[in-house]
Parts: structure tokens; sequence; C-alpha cells
């Protein structure tokens, strides 16, 4: 009678779970990316919502992106207009802002770790920072442009960054 031993070694095993685990840390770094760029979507998509939002409120706000007579500012948390209320863009740049875990700031200069909304008169701009580029921003503004900019916004800024 033969008598054989059933069973791994400890050396198959050992070679099973450092497989598993370089397989793992593979998967885990690619999820990683893809949240990065999940992030990114959402704030190019909550930005661009905020163009038809802001046009919403200019008509409402007797073509003014600004206080004018009938609201506050159309970047505001409390922009309102109209009857039903038309709101500003604020929404749309706090949820970019959340996305790429930054904070909102109006007319005034932009960090690295800040969105901001500035508006004039008949313009307005809005930029949040990206996720997975280090120093790029997304920057959409009242002439329908749509952009990924290296630049920070100025507090007086009306328009994207040229470059």
């Amino acid at each position: 009678m033969k008598n054989f031993k059933k069973g791994f070694t400890l050396i198959e095993l050992l070679v099973v779970v450092a497989i598993i685990g370089i397989l793992a840390s593979v998967v885990l770094a690619s999820l990683n990316t893809a949240r990065s760029k999940g992030a990114d979507a959402a704030i190019k998509a909550n930005l661009a919502n905020a163009r038809a939002q802001a046009e919403l409120f200019y008509n409402e706000n007797g073509n003014r992106y600004d206080g004018g007579t009938n609201a506050t500012d159309v970047c505001q948390s409390t922009a309102s207009v109209g009857s039903p209320a038309v709101k500003g863009i604020y929404a749309n740049v706090l949820a970019a802002a959340n996305s790429s875990g930054s904070t909102v700031v109006f007319n005034t200069l932009e960090t690295t770790t800040t969105a901001v909304c500035n508006s004039a008169s008949g313009t307005w701009v809005a930029q949040a920072p990206l996720k997975q580029a280090t120093g790029t921003y997304w920057c959409v503004d009242w002439t329908g442009l749509s952009v990924q900019r290296t630049t920070l916004l100025t507090a007086a800024a009306t328009a994207c960054p040229a470059s």
C-alpha cells in the first residue's frame, strides 16, 4: 500500500498569497485613477450645468449677472430672482468644489484649494481645481467657453484665463 500526502506545501501557499497580493495592489492602483477621473468628470459636468443656470438667471435679472435691481449676484448662495424663483450658479460651483475637495470663494483671488466664481454686470466666470492632475483647473464662463487651464483666476477675472 502506497502512502501519499495530500495538500499543499507551505511554499506553495506562500507563492499563491504573494500572487494574490500583487494582483490586488494592481487593481487598487487602477481604482484610484478611476476615482480621480470620475471626480474630474463630475467637476466638468457641474460647471457645464452652471452655464445654462446662469443664462436663466441673466434673463430673469434684467440682463445682468451681478446684483442689479432684482437680486443678489449670480455667484452668491442667496441668489434668486423671479417667480417661480430662478437660482444662481452657487449650487453648481459648490458641487464642483465638493468633487475636487475644495471650498468656494466669490469675486476674490483663487488659490489651488478653492473654486471661484466671479461676476460683473454682463459677465461671469467659474473655475475649480481638478483632482487627477495637480495644478490644473476646469474653467467655464459667460462666453460658453469650457476648458482646462493651468492658470489661476485673478480677483477681477470675468472670463477664463488665456492659458
